[in-house]
Order: C-alpha cells, then structure tokens, then sequence
C-alpha cells in the first residue's frame, strides 16, 4: 500500500479536515457546551461539528454512498452497496474531560463488506489505514499484529462497563481470568484507537461488549489487514452489529476467546 488509493485520498482529506476545527475544540474543552445525551453519554459540539465535516466532505466526493454515523444516524445513499460508517470522535468522555485520547473513525461498506478504514488520533497526529486485500498502515509504515505466543507475556486492552452502560455482572469474571493469565490490562477508552493499537502490535489482544457498528467497523479492517482475527468474543461471528468483539493476533485469538468464556484449557498459553 505504497501508493494511496484514490478511496482513501478521500478519506484522509475528509479526516484531516475535520481534525483542524475539532484540535482548536479541545483546546478549548473547559468552555464547550456539553449537552446530555444519555446517562454518561455525552455530546458536544465538537462531535456534531466533526461529523457534519465529514460527511460534507466524503459526499462531495462520493455523492452517491450513504452513511451511518454516531450523531445524525442513517442516511440512504442513491448507491444502495456502498455506506460510510462515521464516529466523528471516538472517545468523547475522554474529550470533554481534556484527555486526549481520541480519534476520528472512517470506513467503507461496499456489498456488505468492509473495505476501507481510517482511524486518525488528531493530537498525536498518527494515522491508521487499511484496505482490504491491500494491508494496514500507520503513518505510511506497514502494520502487523504482534508475534507473542504466551499470555503471560500480553497486555491487553479493554472496555469496562460504567454508570447506566453493560452488564457489570458478567464483565468481571472476565476480568478476573485475563488479569490472572498476562501481563496486564489497560482501559484507554475509544475502541477505535484499541483496535488500531492491536493491529499496529502495541496491544496484543482486546475485547468488549456493547458496542456500535461506528465504534469498531475501521478497526476491525485495520487489526484483519494487520494479520489478525476479529470475532466476537465466543470466537464466531463477524464482530460487526454483533454483541461483543474479540480482536487479537492469529495465536492468541483461540486462547483469549476460551478465557473470556470460562472454557478450561490444558495452559494457557497460545499453542
């Protein structure tokens, strides 16, 4: 993926733009006007400003695909086969509160199938890409999943229910099994990001429930272009509009899955 497609040219113009405007949001994040969605759901200006960014500028581009975004919901394209699936700030609890661990999510639906994917970190200014058939970036450098075997040696990352979100009751066994079984557990708060961050090896495995197509549809492509698997977390499945999500590298994909499932393995260890 040396030379960038023409789809994703698109793609990062779009993103790039939309950062400019939301950077000088953060910098300013003490005087945002936040508005309540939902219990520990919140939106801000900044998301609603982004997403109508990006979507102005993917449409210019490509009029006649459709969209799925966080904000504004399910907009029919002219073309039924191709959608932009958008989380204009993936992250934004983490926004309101000045952490800047956050990132704009793109990605292409085509037939049902992903085939494009951004995830950007506008303050780091580290860009993800992938294709499909055609691999993952970062930066213009090729990505791969990571190579360790063991899940003594692995760190992982994770979602953890809070205030009015997931079933806290069955997240903590979970829990419970990873910790005691690997190196570590971290919990940064945007899918997007972590998905990146497996495929790009700096996590060697991540899971959680409750998520959105927008949250996980770019890095789902990025971890599979990277070499990995993505499932849900019982191992079947597309992940995709699925309940939970289960990302990690070809080795440790079966091991992880059977932790988190309560299933007893001879070690634990990735075979």
């Amino acid at each position: 993926m040396a030379v960038r497609s023409a789809i994703l040219n698109v793609m990062v113009g779009a993103a790039e733009k939309a950062s400019r405007t939301m950077k000088r949001d953060f910098g300013e994040v003490e005087n945002l006007q936040v508005s309540r969605k939902g219990t520990n759901d919140f939106v801000t200006i900044a998301d609603t400003r982004t997403e109508k960014t990006l979507q102005y500028e993917l449409a210019k581009a490509r009029p006649a695909f459709g969209f799925i975004m966080e904000e504004s919901g399910v907009i029919e394209g002219e073309d039924p086969n191709r959608t932009w699936i958008i989380d204009p700030i993936d992250g934004t609890t983490n926004f309101i509160h000045g952490i800047p661990h956050f990132a704009i999510s793109i990605a292409l639906q085509e037939h049902g199938e992903l085939v494009a994917a951004l995830v950007y970190a506008p303050v780091f200014d580290e860009m993800f890409l992938a294709e499909k058939g055609q691999g993952a970036t970062y930066n213009n450098r090729r990505l791969r999943v990571s190579s360790r075997t063991e899940l003594s040696d692995c760190v992982l990352a994770t979602g953890i229910p809070h205030l009015g979100r997931g079933d806290h009751e069955a997240y903590l066994p979970q829990l419970t099994s990873v910790m005691e079984a690997t190196a570590g557990v971290r919990r940064f708060g945007s899918a997007a990001l972590d998905l990146a961050y497996v495929a790009a090896g700096r996590f060697d495995g991540f899971w959680e429930t409750g998520l959105q197509s927008w949250d996980v549809a770019a890095g789902i492509l990025l971890v599979r272009e990277a070499g990995g698997f993505v499932t849900e977390i019982n191992g079947k499945g597309e992940a995709l509009g699925g309940e939970s999500i289960l990302a990690a590298n070809p080795r440790l994909h079966q091991p992880l899955s059977n932790l988190l499932t309560g299933k007893k393995t001879e070690r634990l260890r990735a075979r």
